[in-house]
């Protein structure tokens, strides 16, 4: 069973965070609450997250001061952050969102459906990530331990290494769909920000599963952790 990624939602305001919770409840994640930045911060400690939905205005430590807290963190510093805000103040304001770290940033009141697909998106890709780092670190056991006999073990890693690509070109496919589909259909600074997010991360994962390859410089080393 594919344990259930984790999603922090931040705001002060219970009933922000009660709606946050009727509109993500479909996706079927842990939805974890924080009403201050204090609270995230103290959150992000000891659990992983696959996004943060961070609202901008709060009293003490605001949504800014958060993200930037969150960003300088090495732990946290990739997770993306949705902001949300009750206010619009232009595009210096949400110059500002993205300027901490955000990958997003929206403006209430907000599209429920919409929320949710963008918030999907990241849940996919850390769940994808999950599965890769599982196997990668199989596979390094495999690589480390070999087996009594050397075929089998030749072929159990490259199996292991064409199943571990396969997955990780799905991926990459449906990224590469979206970010077409953004250029002819959006002119969403942020949706194309959360489209550049993914292929950072999609790239970065390939190289690791090349450095994998036999006959590779890295053959003996295993994926590195994707947030």
């Amino acid at each position: 069973m594919v344990q259930k990624a984790k999603i922090l939602l931040v705001d002060d305001r219970p009933e922000n965070l009660l709606a946050l919770e009727a509109i993500l409840s479909a996706l079927d994640q842990t939805l974890v609450r924080a009403s201050s930045g204090e609270e995230a911060l103290k959150a992000l400690l000891t659990d992983d997250f696959a996004v943060i939905l961070l609202d901008v205005q709060m009293p003490g430590m605001d949504g800014f001061e958060t993200a930037a807290h969150i960003k300088r963190r090495e732990r946290t510093r990739d997770i993306p952050i949705i902001f949300l805000t009750a206010i619009n103040h232009g595009p210096h304001h949400t110059f500002r969102g993205y300027a901490a770290g955000a990958v997003d940033y929206i403006s209430k009141p907000f599209d429920p459906w919409v929320l949710r697909a963008k918030v999907s998106v990241f849940v996919e890709l850390y769940t994808k990530n999950c599965q890769l780092r599982e196997q990668a670190a199989l596979l390094r056991l495999q690589l480390e331990g070999g087996s009594s006999d050397g075929v089998d073990a030749g072929k159990e890693t490259a199996g292991l290494l064409a199943e571990l690509s396969a997955r990780l070109a799905a991926v990459e496919e449906q990224a590469e769909a979206l970010t077409k589909q953004l250029g002819e259909d959006s002119a969403d600074a942020g949706v194309v920000a959360t489209a550049a997010h993914l292929e950072r991360k999609l790239t970065g994962l390939r190289r690791a599963l090349d450095a994998l390859e036999p006959g590779t410089a890295g053959g003996a080393s295993v994926l590195p952790a994707q947030n």
